[in-house]
């Protein structure tokens, strides 16, 4: 009996190879029919005996191609009209967009095998590619993904290529950015003025700079590199005066696993992060001694790295001039990554003394994703190149929703029926050229998703640029959504959860509703609301925003709230080196509460706590402190905790940290070193939180932990506290496809604004 069936397919189906699949797979089981590329996805009619078309139904979504995803597929009866061939048609357009785009994909091993064989006509070139590799969301303007909707349009394919593009048994088989030598793309390389070098060879002569000791921008998928030997330590030191880059650390590329193993430890589960198609910085141990500069992560115990994953990156390491490359974002910090050839000479010249460009445009910045392999699970810390867009998906139907985030580490957010798509890391919103790229993320996302969204969310806190810019659009519902709250329900929509969970939720700065800075917060939270159910005591923030820079000033105003005057006779190094002068006129500060905001953040104390062990009292990027105080525990055995007492707070309970801070400055005056005050101050957050837990489930008859926040970020605490509560019997429930930090924010904002939306 012959049967013909409409199949409907959604997912990330374009430009992975899905239809010469389904071709293949189709001509395999003597199957007739056609396929074609739509708005929504991919349309596909088969026709042929019942058996072998319920074969094809079931191989279809089991075989995919590597970068494939099906997050729906229809089937529908249909006529048979008796056509004895499989067919790919032209794209088809009109309806609504809903069809996903691929992330920028690492090179293939197909391609890279090519690459380095003198035999193939692809032999190094910069661009090789196929359906399994190479660039999409960088390059694409808008869907259908095709090649006339994206930045390699402007390169006819020679006769040789376009047989490869039409060849339905070729793997370049509409691989939009297919090239060769012939008619492809070019790299070049220029001076820091922007003039072209004459070379017949810029990738080997920009490696040949770059092991002479230079400074070199080079041009990638989603940006520039600012490149450096990793071993040169004059090299590294350059790059990061000139980079304005005080102390935070450099991510490196290296060449293959058996040269990270030389510097770093390795396990298997971050072997597979390292090889996976999205290559993103993956954070390691790091062993010593090491080849590596000290200046590329000075202080702290981890290394970031990651592999070659362009064909450009694999020919810089060819020669095997390179243990290592620092591979940095080309810009200055704080500033988005540069993507055009001029832009970046306009931009980096101070910075670069070479730049090794192509003329393939950059359409989305798209920063690297950087990573850490914790307990058993990746753990996004930036999300953006090799993630971005592929969306979080959701339990249920949503309105469109734009969230816009806070103000560090910005993602916004866009919803559409069961997806939330994040955008790529867009960063810190503290200058105009961030700001910009703010509103340009936004314009791509609702338009190459053709979403017009019916709310925007932001957050609470009114000096926002996010919240600014939300509060500024006219003629569209607006809904402000609790940072902490926000976080919760993040970590609630990419786990599927419903109903109340207890939220722990602790990071640095967020604005509360009694106009406070929170920080350290214990949540009981669904998605419409949340009851503030315990929280770190308030202590004063001298100066402001100078505290979070300068964490001498956290210490002394925990010492202060706690000891009052006396806390000038303590016998400890730590007071012994204040300027009086300056500490008299901070505590004034504090005393009138003129410019001194409530705090009640975990960062915050983290900060006093690596003030008084010695550890940093002021610091060059954010978070420094906490990492700086993870980092010198060492591999210590103590496991008593600092005390943390609970004193009732209406409905809910403060956390008392003077017991605390009594006990570590009797640590310090015994001279206990940082690494046991760490340990120690780390044991007692973990206790104090399980303990918290368990009084709410009592209380509540809650069972459900959710951890969120930038503090999770810190691997001790979160494996610590996830491993304590299970043991207590609860289900505890953290962050994997988003960030736990503000790089997560907004999908949580874009859940509650929708909820809470509804129930109007």
């Amino acid at each position: 009996m012959e049967v013909r069936k409409g199949i409907e397919v959604a997912g990330i189906v374009q430009g992975v190879g899905f239809r010469p699949y389904v071709y293949r797979l189709a001509r395999e089981l003597g199957l007739a029919g056609l396929i074609s590329n739509t708005a929504a996805g991919v349309a596909i009619e088969v026709e042929g005996p019942a058996a072998s078309v319920e074969t094809f139904l079931r191989r279809l979504p089991r075989e995919l191609p590597p970068l494939a995803r099906v997050t729906s597929l229809t089937v529908r009866d249909l006529a048979c009209d008796h056509n004895a061939e499989f067919r790919i048609l032209p794209s088809r357009l009109g309806a609504e967009s809903r069809a996903l785009i691929s992330p920028d994909v690492a090179l293939c091993d197909d391609c890279l095998r090519e690459l380095f064989d003198p035999a193939d006509r692809r032999y190094r070139y910069p661009f090789i590619n196929c359906t399994n590799c190479g660039p999409r969301f960088t390059i694409v303007r808008e869907i259908p993904y095709d090649r006339p909707r994206t930045s390699m349009a402007v390169f006819p394919m020679c006769p040789t290529c376009q047989r490869e593009y039409d060849d339905p048994g070729n793997r370049r088989f509409h691989a939009q950015p297919n090239a060769c030598w012939d008619c492809g793309p070019r790299a070049e390389l220029w001076d820091a003025e922007g003039n072209c070098i004459e070379t017949a060879e810029p990738i080997t002569e920009a490696a040949a700079r770059l092991g002479s000791g230079a400074v070199v921008a080079v041009k990638g998928l989603g940006g520039f590199h600012l490149a450096a030997d990793a071993t040169n330590t004059a090299a590294v030191e350059e790059l990061r005066e000139r980079k304005r880059r005080v102390g935070k650390p450099f991510a490196i590329m290296v060449p293959d696993l058996p040269t990270l193993e030389q510097f770093c430890e390795l396990d298997d589960f971050a072997r597979g992060l390292l090889l996976g198609p999205e290559r993103p910085i993956v954070l390691l141990p790091k062993k010593r001694p090491s080849p590596i500069a000290e200046a590329v992560a000075p202080d702290i115990r981890e290394l970031g790295v990651f592999l070659p994953y362009t064909p450009l990156h694999h020919l810089l390491f060819a020669d095997g001039k390179f243990l290592a490359l620092v591979m940095t974002s080309g810009n200055l910090s704080e500033e988005p990554i540069a993507i055009d050839n001029l832009e970046a000479v306009a931009r980096l010249s101070a910075l670069a003394d070479f730049f090794l460009v192509h003329n393939r445009d950059i359409l989305r910045r798209a920063d690297d994703s950087v990573v850490r392999a914790s307990g058993g699970r990746v753990r996004q810390l930036r999300r953006s190149r090799g993630y971005v867009p592929v969306p979080v998906f959701l339990s249920e139907e949503l309105p469109r929703v734009l969230a816009v985030g806070g103000e560090l580490k910005n993602t916004i957010c866009l919803t559409k029926g069961r997806h939330a798509f994040l955008s790529q890391h867009i960063g810190d919103l503290e200058n105009l050229e961030s700001h910009r790229f703010f509103a340009e993320a936004i314009e791509h996302l609702e338009r190459v998703l053709e979403i017009e969204p019916q709310i925007i969310a932001y957050d609470l806190h009114p000096d926002y640029f996010s919240t600014r810019w939300a509060l500024a659009q006219k003629g569209i519902e607006r809904v402000g959504v609790q940072h902490h709250h926000a976080h919760i329900a993040s970590c609630m929509a990419e786990n599927h959860l419903e109903g109340k969970v207890i939220g722990i939720a602790l990071d640095g700065t967020g604005y509360g509703t009694d106009g406070n800075v929170w920080g350290g917060e214990v949540l009981l939270a669904d998605y419409e609301s949340f009851e503030r159910a315990a929280h770190f005591g308030y202590v004063r923030m001298p100066g402001g925003a100078a505290a979070i820079y300068e964490p001498w000033r956290m210490a002394v105003s925990y010492l202060f709230q706690h000891f009052g005057e006396d806390f000038w006779d303590l016998p400890i190094a730590f007071v012994k080196q204040l300027e009086r002068r300056r500490t008299k006129t901070l505590l004034k500060m504090v005393e009138r509460g003129v410019n001194s905001p409530l705090t009640s953040s975990c960062g915050r104390l983290f900060d006093a706590v690596a003030a008084l062990a010695g550890i940093r009292q002021k610091v060059t990027y954010e978070a420094q402190a906490a990492i700086e105080l993870e980092a010198a525990m060492g591999g210590g055995s103590e496991n008593s905790a600092y005390p943390l007492e609970l004193s009732p707070d209406g409905a809910g309970w403060l956390i008392d940290t003077k017991p605390m801070f009594a006990a570590l400055v009797s640590d310090l005056a015994r001279g206990e070193s940082a690494s046991l005050i760490s340990r120690r101050f780390h044991i007692a957050l973990i206790e104090v939180f399980v303990h918290l837990a368990t009084l709410l489930r009592d209380r509540a008859g809650l069972a459900r932990v959710c951890l969120s926040g930038g503090t999770f970020q810190n691997v001790y605490l979160q494996e610590g506290l996830v491993a304590r509560l299970v043991a207590a019997g609860f289900e505890v429930f953290t962050h994997s496809e988003v960030p736990a930090g503000d790089g997560g924010l907004s999908l949580g904002q874009a859940i509650v604004a929708a909820r809470r939306f509804r129930q109007k």
